[in-house]
């Protein structure tokens, strides 16, 4: 309980440091509203379009009678939704890190500098940077979208499906939503994504802590705009606590920022 406390403790410090230095909080709006118009769009569109997508897969509950093929298919159609709502609050702030990357490293920099201590820096180009973010996105929507078909899957479960599974969701949602806000303070320290994943499951409780607030607060529109530089600064102060040896210059560099990590490899 005192790493879901500290977890959260993360999230609020985020979005104080935010509101202590209200530019970045201004900067940081835009990549958010693309990303958000882009996604209601898609989620309008999956709102008018599930039932359909239901009726097509289920060709067998056509001669269904009443209420049976209704209830069927409206419960498909409610799972079907509440699948892409779990995927979209994941890849958004994957999307939208990728959209406003050069804010966000230097949002993530700017914290460390408050902080004290050593300010790491990638030494990459911001081109380098992006496939890296896009390439570990891919990898963690991936992971996502395994769980989500399992729990999809679970969700027909009777009593589990309609208490237990939802629960889950919500916690594996604020799990790797974490991971991809965490990247931008760990990329910056060499860090790669198998080494980050381990970082995170040492502390699982106060990832959860952190990441399933925002993961509910990411359900209501226009919120999660607001609420990204924050949780990017959160997030910062985070890779501290999980990776504290990292800000000392004085420390010999962990071994997956030795040469060849990140594909920089000596010839």
């Amino acid at each position: 309980m005192r790493d879901l406390a500290k977890g959260f403790g993360f999230l609020l410090q985020g979005q104080r440091w935010v509101g202590r230095h209200g530019r970045w909080l201004g900067f940081g709006l835009l990549p958010g509203l693309v990303t958000l118009v882009l996604y209601a769009g898609a989620l309008v569109g999956l709102a008018f379009g599930a039932d359909d997508l239901t009726a097509w897969a289920t060709p067998f509950a056509d001669d269904w009678s009443s209420p049976w093929q209704g209830l069927f298919r409206g419960f498909l159609t409610a799972l079907v939704f509440a699948l892409g709502l779990f995927l979209a609050v994941i890849t958004f702030t994957a999307v939208t890190l990728l959209v406003g990357q050069p804010f966000y490293e230097s949002l993530s920099e700017e914290v460390d500098r408050s902080e004290g201590g050593h300010v790491a820096e990638s030494g990459l180009s911001l081109g380098r940077e992006l496939w890296i973010s896009a390439r570990d996105s891919l990898r963690i929507v991936a992971r996502v979208a395994c769980y989500g078909v399992l729990l999809f899957a679970l969700g027909f479960v009777p009593v589990i499906g309609q208490t237990v599974v939802p629960v889950l969701g919500f916690c594996v949602s604020g799990y790797f939503l974490t991971e991809e806000l965490t990247a931008v303070a760990f990329q910056r320290r060499r860090i790669e994504l198998k080494e980050r994943l381990a970082l995170l499951r040492g502390r699982r409780m106060m990832v959860i802590g952190f990441g399933v607030p925002l993961t509910l607060a990411y359900l209501v529109p226009f919120v999660a705009v607001f609420l990204m530089p924050g949780a990017v600064a959160g997030a910062t102060l985070m890779a501290r606590e999980l990776a504290p040896d990292t800000h000392r210059p004085d420390q010999e560099p962990a071994p997956s920022a030795q040469p060849g990590a990140y594909g920089l490899h000596k010839d």
